[in-house]
């Protein structure tokens, strides 16, 4: 009679096969950096202080550290296991295919939105100096006559960059960013020296006008959470630098509080330098029709005008450079997932330059099609960012979990208080997606609908060796998404927000507000943490998923 196995208290970890690990430790911040700086940060300002007022210098701080306690959960699972497309591959490792495949459908088909979508942001920006780029047509700019060969030029060239090598794109990505952070820094120096008038931040109705609840309300409403979220490509691209114990954190960590200081002094230079007469009517009816946005309007006010043009022109290079790292984003997606085995296994195919050249064509192809001339499209990006917090929520329980199948795998960067920070990222991740809305979420769930019949027919049609699917261990992920879609729907996170036609079930205008909904979140969280510890994998089972290689490593293309 044998002696039984005993389980694996630790696993080889096995990295990729083939990729180029040539991004340095300030190319990969600047991958997070850029993509936290994207177009969106010419509109914040003024989004959140409609509604907040000046307290909405308060809803960034608060934003940035719920993010941050995502960043510091991924910090410690990113030096473990510096893998291409972390984010998807993790929960694979504690939870199986279905969880895996849960979150990694819905983050890449987000993810792929984000590069045509800022495509689309810089032909509008150039098109009151390019009118045949686009059409206007009831509110929407649509693509048109030789826009339509601008737009698939501009995805072709992000495409190329992205195939050319990872070394290629973090150069270039370098210099957009480096323009970005000066412009930014610029426009605060600009603001506060020409303008400052303190008295704003109490003069017209206080510094919470509409009351404190306000604060909590700009953090979905105003995109300010959400404007954090690229933090995530430090995760991405860690199997791609030269040193991930060192520079995964710093990218990681780094990204979120540069950001956080630059959008918080933005914030207060924006409050302080407003005249005070386009305060009259309050801060909720404050408006500029400057078509590069607020921040250019306010500068013309100030007789700043040459400040203006070059924001007009930093319209254009912010999108550009977001498009391209999304771009490379979504590639290394492709291929986490097909090393996921939730995709055919083409997608890991890597070109000499280390690049997997299959997903990027894919990346290419899907992008094009977010050209068709549907109006509906400009409001995907709401979907974008609902779906990038559902992506975000496993990685949380991968921490307390790993910690229970491995405990002795060697973590180098390791988070103090226990269950303590990954729960309280799983909070701030489930707060995120219900903060989205109904009239967002109900998109989501039809997109991960779509998903679970693709899954399905792949795994009973494909002629690909069939791996467990793993449900128990992924069940949690539809009871999570389902509890926070259900209070979703009975929710009014942003008051007097008229209801979106385009439903197909009606809802978000209910009794539970901002304030009710985070406690009932809060419930919900700790329940579906510790019932997601319950149904993980085996510590044998999460092993051989970390150890899965050499017979799965992707082909290199000659």
């Amino acid at each position: 009679m044998g002696t039984p196995t005993a389980s694996p208290t630790s696993a080889t970890v096995q990295l990729d096969h083939g990729v180029r690990r040539d991004v340095n430790k300030i190319s990969l911040l600047f991958t997070g950096v850029g993509a936290i700086i994207g177009s969106g940060w010419l509109f914040g300002a003024l989004y959140a202080s409609q509604i907040a007022g000046p307290a909405a210098i308060l809803s960034w701080i608060i934003g940035a550290i719920m993010i941050m306690l995502i960043g510091f959960s991924y910090a410690e699972l990113s030096v473990m296991f510096p893998v291409v497309g972390g984010i998807i591959r993790f929960p694979h490792y504690s939870f199986g295919s279905f969880a895996s495949f849960s979150s990694g459908w819905i983050s890449w088909l987000a993810a792929a939105a984000v590069t045509p979508i800022e495509v689309l942001a810089t032909m509008q920006y150039a098109y009151p100096y390019a009118g045949w780029l686009m059409t206007p047509v009831e509110g929407e700019y649509l693509v048109s006559g030789y826009g339509w060969l601008i737009a698939i030029a501009l995805m072709a060239l992000y495409s190329t960059i992205n195939a050319l090598g990872v070394g290629v794109f973090a150069r270039l990505n370098n210099i957009l960013v480096w323009w970005k952070l000066a412009v930014i820094v610029l426009v605060i120096i600009v603001f506060f020296a020409v303008s400052f008038n303190p008295g704003n931040l109490t003069a017209f109705g206080g510094f919470a006008p509409e009351g404190l609840g306000t604060i909590f309300t700009a953090i979905p409403a105003a995109g300010v959470a959400f404007s954090f979220l690229g933090f995530r490509n430090g995760v991405e691209f860690a199997g791609e630098t030269n040193n991930p114990q060192r520079n995964v954190p710093f990218a990681l960590i780094g990204s979120v509080l540069i950001t956080a200081v630059i959008y918080v002094l933005l914030q207060i230079a924006f409050v302080t330098g407003l005249p005070r007469e386009v305060l009259g009517q309050g801060w909720h009816q404050l408006t500029f029709a400057e078509s590069a946005g607020p921040l250019a309007g306010l500068s013309l006010l100030l007789g700043v005008v040459w400040l203006a043009w070059l924001l007009r022109v930093d319209a254009i290079i912010s999108p550009a450079d977001t498009g391209l790292i999304y771009a490379g984003v979504t590639t290394r997606l492709s291929y986490a997932n097909a090393r996921n085995d939730n995709a055919p296994q083409v997608l890991t195919r890597l070109n000499r330059r280390g690049v997997p050249w299959v997903s990027v064509l894919l990346m290419f192809v899907v992008g094009c099609f977010f050209f068709l001339p549907f109006p509906a499209w400009s409001k995907f990006i709401g979907f974008i960012t609902s779906a990038f917090a559902v992506s975000f929520a496993p990685g949380c329980l991968v921490i307390g979990a790993l910690r229970r199948q491995l405990p002795d795998q060697q973590r180098p960067f390791r988070l103090p208080g226990g269950d303590t920070i990954p729960l309280l990222a799983f909070f701030s991740s489930s707060l995120l997606v219900f903060w989205s809305g109904w009239s967002i979420n109900e998109k989501m769930l039809i997109g991960l609908l779509v998903g679970y019949v693709v899954f399905a027919a792949y795994n009973l049609f494909g002629k690909h060796a069939k791996p467990p699917i793993d449900f128990k261990s992924g069940s949690w992920f539809p009871v999570w998404l389902l509890g926070i879609l259900v209070l979703s729907y009975f929710g009014e996170v942003t008051p007097n927000e008229p209801a979106d036609p385009a439903l197909v079930l009606p809802g978000g205008d209910g009794p539970v507000n901002v304030g009710i909904g985070a406690l009932i979140i809060a419930g919900w969280s700790v329940l579906i943490y510790y019932y997601s510890m319950a149904v993980r994998l085996s510590s044998r089972r999460a092993a051989a998923y970390i150890e899965k290689t050499p017979t799965d490593a992707p082909n290199t293309a000659g």
